[in-house]
């Protein structure tokens, strides 16, 4: 239950930072919800002398038409009124959801594909769209909303006290009824809603994984074993939106109810004053105009309380989607400590002093690890799997920040400058070789593409594909072979500018022919003038290496 607390006060304070930046446009929306019950108290006040004037009064129809034109006017103000609030609370949200998606990228930057490597794309996906999304009606209808629920009320029971306090009373009585079982319903929605995102990216991730893997499952005969897991995931999926669903509804039913049974309490009174029934207080000053005027404003009296039951489910919607992301701005937080550079760097030289690193609940990754590489040199990192030799190049991408020791790249901390990074499995996404080569050279011309092409000999590929540098590329290179697959890659690293390239096992699980004609390509970009660090088990890569480093246990020495 605590920490259910911790992670709903979380929430609240982190939607309530995110709302400072807007809260100009958020009582810009008030302000106008404020003048849209202006101009129905004069509609409706318009209304009810009409009628009065027609049927008490008997005035004839052609002094009636200024009031009428009145009437006309206070309908066309309500109209633009309303739009106005609706405009300025959609422009707060969407000005606050571009705010949170910049904070979710900054936020995934500084934590780096390590430490998110335990959350599938589909659940990062989920957040960036999903999860972002259910702020909408948080900013745009819920917050203006809430202080409309108070003001817009106030001003139509200051009117009523005026005509009729007793008539008053009843509506009084009747409001706090309303935000007290929205209050109660509202403890139990910020749970569900919380667990209803938790499901969305669970169900996202786990058909992901299975469409992803879709091949060894019918490899190894068990295409019904997913097929029904996925089934139960979205089963649970469909109960909890069931679930969020009901307490939607049940709020809006309790608002309902009780504003009902307080609007024909009202009439009720009215109508019984006006026959002559009740004499009590001040039931026998009633008149049509009086009378029809209360009528016609106890409806608008509740309809704030019902707009804010109807956007309550946002809220909820908000605080579950909210938790997640505020929860991630807390983790980036904690790892956002700034670079150490070596003192006194040179800007010819990579430079590693006292570096050491440790995972929660593992061994020390690394341990006092120092070494220099000079500009263009090639080194390889060599060692048994486990020792600390990805570890080491995640240190240098700035994927990870070392407990302590400084890195200086060129006289820079890693991420002050561009780098190029190439592991075994390459990043190819569906589309076009030259829409592949240009993700880290968007400006790249054709013949600088054919040039890069050319470098990592895939020449005579290209020149056999229907379409050219246009022809299209599946999913993770679907199309070519491992090694083509690796050798476009890397011609996408000879695009980049980076002077530092850093490999990880780029020839695993190729065969002899495709790892030959990749270590062909990695010593013409060593040739190109590049700083190579390659971590390998392979001894043709160890061989293009100018210096070895031999890691054992996270520590480092020369060999």
């Amino acid at each position: 239950m605590k920490a259910i607390t911790e992670s709903g006060r979380r929430s609240r304070s982190w939607l309530r930072q995110q709302g400072l930046a807007v809260r100009g446009l958020l009582r810009a929306a008030v302000l106008a919800g404020v003048l849209q019950t202006l101009a129905i108290i004069v509609q409706m006040g318009l209304i009810a002398w009409l009628v009065h004037a027609l049927l008490i009064v008997g005035l004839p129809f052609t002094s009636l038409f200024w009031p009428a034109g009145g009437l006309l006017l206070a309908i066309i103000l309500r109209a633009f009124a309303q739009a106005a609030q609706e405009r300025c609370g959609q422009h707060a949200s969407a000005r606050v959801r571009q705010q949170v998606r910049e904070q979710l990228a900054a936020d995934w930057s500084l934590l780096g594909p390590v430490r998110l490597a335990d959350r599938s794309s589909a659940m990062l996906t989920n957040q960036w769209v999903e999860q972002v999304e259910a702020l909408d009606g948080y900013y745009a209808r819920y917050l203006p909303q809430q202080w409309l629920a108070l003001l817009s009320p106030l001003l139509i029971l200051l009117l009523v006290f005026w005509l009729d306090w007793l008539a008053a009373l009843f509506l009084l009585l009747a409001a706090p009824l309303i935000p007290l079982f929205m209050a109660l319903i509202g403890m139990s929605a910020e749970k569900i809603s919380q667990q209803h995102v938790l499901e969305a990216g669970r169900l996202a991730g786990h058909f992901l994984d299975r469409v992803r893997s879709l091949t060894s499952l019918q490899l190894f005969g068990q295409t019904g074993a997913a097929t029904a897991s996925i089934r139960d995931a979205a089963e649970r999926y469909r109960s909890v939106t069931m679930r969020t669903l009901r307490v939607a509804f049940l709020s809006s039913a309790v608002l309902e109810f009780f504003a009902s049974v307080a609007i024909a309490v009202v009439a009720m009174y009215i109508g019984f004053g006006l026959l002559g029934y009740i004499d009590y207080g001040p039931a026998g000053q009633l008149t049509l105009f009086s009378g029809l005027l209360i009528l016609l404003l106890a409806p608008e009296f509740f309809q704030p309380l019902r707009s804010l039951a109807q956007s309550y489910h946002d809220r909820a919607a908000a605080l579950g989607a909210a938790d997640g992301m505020a929860a991630l701005q807390v983790e980036a937080a904690s790892v956002a400590r700034p670079q150490m550079v070596v003192s006194g760097s040179d800007d010819s030289l990579v430079q590693i002093s006292g570096l050491s690193l440790d995972y929660p609940g593992r061994d020390r990754a690394l341990d006092q690890v120092s070494l220099d590489i000079r500009r263009a040199e090639v080194v390889a990192l060599v060692g048994p799997s486990g020792s600390g030799k990805s570890s080491l190049l995640h240190c240098l991408a700035g994927f990870v920040t070392p407990t302590t020791g400084a890195i200086s790249l060129f006289g820079q901390s890693p991420g002050q400058q561009p780098l190029a990074w190439l592991g075994q499995q390459p990043f190819l996404i569906k589309g076009s070789w030259a829409e592949n080569l240009r993700l880290t050279a968007p400006q790249a011309d054709t013949s600088a593409l054919l040039q890069a092409i050319e470098a990592v000999g895939l020449s005579a590929l290209l020149a056999a594909q229907p379409q050219g540098l246009d022809t299209l590329l599946g999913e993770g290179g679907r199309g070519l072979s491992g090694g083509q697959a690796q050798r476009l890659a890397l011609a996408r690293v000879w695009l980049s500018d980076a002077p530092l390239v850093l490999l990880d096992e780029p020839t695993a699980s190729l065969d002899e022919h495709s790892e030959g004609a990749v270590i062909v390509a990695l010593r013409a970009l060593a040739a190109s003038g590049r700083t190579l660090v390659i971590a390998t088990h392979h001894p043709s890569l160890m061989a293009l290496a100018s210096r070895r480093y031999h890691l054992e246990k996270g520590r480092l020495a020369d060999v």
